[in-house]
């Protein structure tokens, strides 16, 4: 079973990180999404972070964390998500996009409502010392 590669912003603010949740659900989730196909994780970020929260990333700020790999939420028993995390700088406020229904300022007492590799990313930045 191949795992689904994706790609996602950890933008942090006043040591909180940028989090969505999905219209309807409650389970909070990084900006980002698949990696087409040509496309590099850095161009997925770009657009997925444009597309989900209206965030226009300057191309040349952008750094590669860290790649998460845990089972992915909703899936079958052993599919996994491989996860890998930007940062990137932009003076844009985010705004949910139609796909989004909201937008949370997260730190790592919010993990009960992430799935795995939400949990697991908030517990590495917070090791980072970038999140309270």
């Amino acid at each position: 079973m191949h795992p689904i590669v994706v790609s996602a912003l950890a933008l942090v603010r006043e040591r909180r990180l940028l989090m969505v949740t999905a219209r309807g659900r409650d389970v909070l989730y990084l900006p980002g999404g698949k990696v087409e196909p040509g496309e590099s994780g850095a161009e997925a970020v770009v657009r997925e972070s444009l597309e989900e929260v209206s965030l226009a990333l300057d191309p040349a700020s952008i750094v590669e964390l860290f790649t998460v790999s845990e089972q992915a939420h909703g899936e079958p028993d052993g599919r996994l998500v491989e996860m890998t995390l930007f940062t990137a700088d932009t003076p844009d406020e985010p705004v949910p996009s139609a796909e989004v229904g909201a937008i949370t300022w997260t730190t790592t007492a919010d993990a009960w409502r992430c799935p795995p590799a939400g949990r697991e990313t908030l517990r590495r930045l917070s090791s980072l010392g970038l999140i309270d």
